[in-house]
């Protein structure tokens, strides 16, 4: 098949790899403008340019979808579909009907649950054991197109966002090139989704990165292991941000009694703070403006009490 590909963050490589290593023939590279990031907001190429350039894969990087001359290259194309992997922008109605088999969409999670923005963050916040993989055809909704083909994934306890992106990512790839492969030959009967059944993953707010320490340690870790790498939860420490990469539940054996949110023991790997339930123990942190480093570097440099309350 004929292909144009739009995707922008590491999560499309492994889609965009895997086609470019089969017999289909990619005919162009759909990403987002690059973007200005770090300190000096220097201008970044997204994940996806850099990967199409260094395999001399043809880029377009629209800043409208919607303007005559990016809608004329796209139509002119002939494109037999067009794929579409975490492109980061909805995707206009021209373009849903430029191609003969439609838009494939790959979406991380097993649809209908989980639709929206953030369905790796809110599945590992949830404390789910299992997500998935979807292909789908994309329609006008929200993740709403009918299903081609999908794929359980376990969602391991030290998961962090990051780790099951990965995991997914190649996961749907490998079923992309299948459903590709099972609508050339005839095989692949699309499926509605079951709207009673429908679940939404909106994207992540500030506020929600707030640690709250009269919420379950079960809660608190699973949203630690969610938004790692982004946003990073947090909290405050002596009145400045602290954020906190990674945690672990406190054994039996090491609980300890205090206020909810206050400091009630250190450890060889990190700092002891009470919850509602079992104490949770910060072991890799990044105080404000400062880089990311153990709890126990942390306290080498920074003088934490017991009882010392965490906000």
């Amino acid at each position: 098949m004929r292909i144009i590909f739009m995707g922008t963050p590491d999560f499309a490589v492994p889609s965009l790899n895997e086609l470019m290593n089969s017999e289909h023939e990619i005919i162009s590279v759909v990403t987002q403008p690059d973007r200005p990031k770090g300190r000096h907001l220097h201008l970044q190429p997204p994940p996806v340019k850099e990967f199409a350039q260094n395999n001399n894969l043809p880029v377009l990087q629209p800043a409208d979808l919607n303007v005559d001359l990016f809608r004329e290259k796209i139509v002119n194309a002939k494109p037999d579909v067009i794929v579409v992997v975490a492109y980061g922008r909805i995707v206009p109605k021209w373009i849903l009907a430029v191609s003969p088999h439609g838009c494939i969409n790959v979406h991380a999670s097993f649809l209908p649950s989980y639709r929206g923005a953030a369905p790796i963050q809110r599945a590992i916040m949830d404390g789910c054991k299992e997500t998935g993989i979807t292909t789908m055809l994309l329609d006008e909704g929200m993740d709403t197109g009918d299903i081609l083909l999908q794929k359980h994934v376990e969602i391991a306890e030290e998961d962090t966002s990051g780790e099951l992106a990965k995991k997914l990512s190649y996961a749907g790839a490998k079923l992309l090139l299948e459903t590709l492969t099972g609508m050339a030959e005839g095989k692949i009967v699309p499926r509605k989704q079951d709207e009673g059944k429908a679940s939404y993953a909106p994207k992540i707010e500030k506020e929600e990165a707030l640690l709250d320490w009269s919420r379950p340690s079960l809660n608190l870790n699973n949203l630690i292991r969610a938004l790692n790498p982004f946003p990073g939860a947090y909290t405050y420490l002596s009145g400045s941000r602290l954020k906190v990469w990674e945690a672990r539940i406190a054994e039996e054996s090491e609980g300890e009694i205090g206020k909810v949110g206050s400091i009630v023991g250190f450890k060889d790997d990190g700092i002891m703070v009470a919850t509602i339930d079992k104490p949770l123990v910060l072991t890799v942190v990044q105080p404000e403006n400062k880089r990311k480093m153990t709890a126990p570097e942390l306290l080498c440099g920074h003088p934490v009490k017991m009882g010392e309350k965490l906000e």
